[in-house]
């Protein structure tokens, strides 16, 4: 039975398609607003809340993979118009292509559950031939499924994923880092038997058919018979891989946050039970930040050439991790969450050594409705902008591109705020004998492609933009001028 909320969502998506492929959702209000960055293309997503989105070169093709949260009050089920049926949110699998006119593929329904309860937010894409134990004519999509379980997929035929392995019976899952060329994820977990809602459990996927556990992973008192305060829970880790021999592990998301730098190969290869010393082991050190902020994404950019420091005798390369807080409360209910930038170069002494955020004056974003402050950066290696660009998904004040050639003085070159959409949702705050809603751009996850394409998601149902560098920012990113 499909209630009245979930129909008219569906009339809303059948009225403004110009296709079952590529849905467009009626602009409302005011354009978008913008400086050194266009708008290509767009696609609604069946108006879900989305979360991570990958891009991924598939043979002739380009493929955004889009995690999305749970649903809502109002639609727990959005109706999906190319099957007819109410879906839970899961993943989304968008043919770009041609970034201009985005093609829907499929959606993939994850866990029954509204919000953060439901839904299927991370994803992760491995080619198989690049897997040292894959099947080479696979392309493995890792995605979380709602808060239990881990899932792999084969999307070598997006329109029409193949479960291949699930990885269940978790409290908590969510930002996840996948290793192609080794195998190695480092799936963000509650393990039952952990004191925290969120861990580390890596594991050998080399061969996504056959997982292969390697060991579980916290800081020190967040483990099984541990006594006392439990530290931060994980939000998530980036590896650097053999090469690097790094793991930048990210704990809290709006508070108490620690950047921890982990020894890759003592990590894997050293012991694994679970006590304060074997946990303390492959630690080299860690950062530990404002109680007011979090560390939702750590971004490493290693052996990064400084200009200011191109005369220097010493130091004129620096290891500089990026460090992204996430904003959590509507309408500025809590301390700003930011961007900072850490010199790990002497990696037993780490250092915040710049810090960037929105000003609040130039949008009066305070007011705007729903969250304003950073959530998370692209995190992408790719040459295009690696070192040189980074894009911070702002909330309400969408997104921002940063030239961080200098980490000490990041400088923000452009921006992009879409415009609300029929589909757009609410957000609330409680206020005396009820509360107040707004309707608001929620600019959550951002990602670019190896073409320079920036990809950017709503967490409040007004789907997918498509966006380029225009005018003197493409010259940060040494693009050619359009």
């Amino acid at each position: 039975m499909i209630s009245r909320v979930q129909l008219a969502a569906c009339l809303v998506l059948f009225v403004s398609s110009t296709s079952v492929h590529a849905q467009k959702q009626q602009v409302i209000g005011a354009p978008p607003e913008a400086s050194n960055m266009k708008l290509v293309g767009n696609s609604d997503l069946q108006a879900r809340s989305a979360y991570q989105p990958t891009i991924h070169h598939q043979g002739d093709r380009w493929i955004a993979y889009i995690g999305h949260h749970g649903g809502t009050d109002d639609v727990p089920a959005p109706l999906n118009p190319m099957t007819g049926q109410a879906e839970p949110n899961g993943t989304s699998i968008v043919d770009v292509t041609d970034p201009a006119h985005p093609k829907y593929l499929r959606h993939l329904p994850g866990q029954e559950g509204k919000y953060e309860s439901g839904g299927a937010q991370m994803v992760r894409v491995c080619d198989g031939k690049s897997l040292p134990k894959g099947d080479p004519n696979a392309v493995y999509m890792l995605r979380t499924f709602g808060s239990e379980a881990h899932e792999i997929w084969n999307v070598a035929d997006p329109a029409n994923p193949v479960l291949v392995t699930r990885i269940a019976g978790l409290k908590d899952t969510h930002k996840n880092w996948w290793e192609c060329d080794t195998g190695t994820a480092y799936l963000v977990s509650g393990a039952p038997d952990w004191r925290t809602r969120r861990m580390t459990q890596v594991y050998d996927l080399s061969d996504p058919a056959h997982p292969q556990k390697i060991r579980d992973f916290g800081l020190p008192g967040q483990e099984p018979g541990a006594t006392g305060a439990v530290p931060t829970e994980l939000h998530g880790p980036i590896s650097t891989g053999p090469a690097g021999n790094r793991v930048f592990f990210g704990y809290g998301t709006n508070k108490g946050g620690i950047l921890q730098i982990v020894d890759r190969e003592k990590l894997l290869n050293g012991p694994k039970e679970p006590t304060p010393d074997n946990l303390r082991y492959p630690e080299i050190s860690r950062l530990p930040m404002s109680a007011f902020n979090g560390a939702h994404t750590t971004f490493p950019m290693l052996d990064m050439p400084v200009a200011e420091f191109a005369e220097d005798r010493d130091g004129k390369t620096r290891d500089i991790v990026m460090i992204v807080d996430e904003a959590i409360l509507n309408e500025c209910g809590e301390a700003r969450q930011m961007v900072w930038f850490a010199d790990v170069t002497t990696e037993a002494r780490p250092m915040m050594i710049s810090s960037y955020t929105v000003p609040e004056a130039s949008g009066q974003f305070c007011q705007r409705g729903g969250r304003f402050g950073s959530h998370s950066s692209n995190e992408s290696m790719a040459p295009v902008y690696y070192k040189k660009m980074a894009f911070i998904a702002f909330f309400n004040a969408g997104v921002r591109a940063l030239d961080i050639r200098d980490p000490y003085h990041p400088k923000e070159v452009g921006y992009f705020i879409p415009s609300i959409t029929s589909a757009t949702d609410k957000r609330c705050i409680p206020i005396e004998g009820g509360e107040r809603c707004k309707v608001a751009i929620q600019t959550n996850n951002v990602e670019t492609d190896d073409r320079g394409y920036i990809y950017i998601v709503d967490r409040a149902n007004t789907g997918m933009h498509v966006l380029e560098l225009t005018g003197p920012a493409r010259a940060v990113a040494g693009l050619p001028k359009n």
